[in-house]
């Protein structure tokens, strides 16, 4: 089960691990927070969506993800308390943290308790979100972890009413520091048509190569994860082996994904080497 902020943030981070599993026959659940109602829209064409006040923006990105997921093979998506209980909180500071319904302002141990719930009823080994810093400092990020955190233990908790499930493994996308500054390198070696990262803050805060302990590599599903994220056209524009967000800075399509182990078994590899597998020692 992987627990992500908003539409297209499946797709990004670990769509290349969602499509792995899911045509390997696992069980692939996706919990997504709110609808992406604060995205900022990149298509000219599309550009009414994001200044409209009844959140059309919200319900179109539902859309997108329905496709998004088609394309790498997840067919059980659920929202987070339901469709449109969560809304996007927008950037940190943005006056949209404030509104009634915004993710970053909900309680936590109440979002905690719906999540728990959605452990318990579809009981994976596996349970993955964002780590402390929510990858790049988004409001609904932070708090996709903090609630995936407590569900983690409050699912398995015999005091809670409801069947407990404990989930054996639990883990953070990661982004190793090193591998944004190789992905730099090239991106800055050849021209292309968004403006190339001068730094790893422009692409994201980077995860500290020896916090990353687990390497799936998934490279037979790229052409998944492709389509996948071009289904998020109102957000990402894809140009071949490469893409953008609104910001115009190029990025890696990467079929090579990592993540960190918050808690289960210790991965049993050699120093200086990674895990290759999230069920590895289940």
């Amino acid at each position: 089960m992987m627990v992500h902020a908003h539409p297209d943030d499946e797709s990004i981070v670990t769509g290349a691990t969602l499509a792995k599993y899911a045509a390997e026959g696992a069980g692939v659940t996706l919990v997504t927070c709110t609808l992406g109602e604060e995205g900022e829209v990149i298509p000219p064409g599309l550009a009414h969506l994001a200044s409209d006040r009844e959140d059309t923006l919200g319900e179109y990105r539902v859309g997108e993800l329905d496709k998004a997921c088609l394309a790498l093979g997840v067919r059980d998506h659920r929202f987070l308390g339901g469709q449109g209980r969560y809304r996007d909180s927008g950037m940190m500071g943005a006056p949209s943290n404030d509104h009634p319904r915004a993710f970053w302002g909900a309680d936590a141990e109440e979002a905690a308790a719906r999540l728990a719930e959605t452990i318990r009823e579809v009981r994976p080994h596996v349970l993955v979100s964002y780590d402390e810093h929510g990858g790049y400092g988004h409001p609904d990020h932070i708090q996709a972890h903090r609630i995936t955190r407590r569900a983690f233990t409050r699912a398995a908790d015999r005091s809670v009413p409801g069947t407990p499930w404990r989930v054996r493994k639990l883990y953070a996308v990661a982004q190793p520091v090193s591998r944004i500054e190789e992905s730099i390198a090239r991106l800055n070696e050849e021209a292309g048509p968004f403006t190339p990262p001068a730094r790893v803050s422009d692409i994201a805060r980077g995860t500290p190569d020896t916090a990353v302990t687990t390497r799936v590599d998934a490279t037979d599903h790229w052409a998944a994860k492709t389509l996948a994220m071009r289904s998020h056209a109102t957000q990402i524009t894809v140009e071949g082996e490469r893409f953008a967000l609104s910001n115009g800075i190029a990025q890696e399509i990467d079929a090579v994904e990592y993540f960190t182990l918050l808690k289960g078994p210790t991965p049993r590899v050699r120093r200086g080497e990674y895990e290759t597998d999230l069920f590895a020692g289940l």
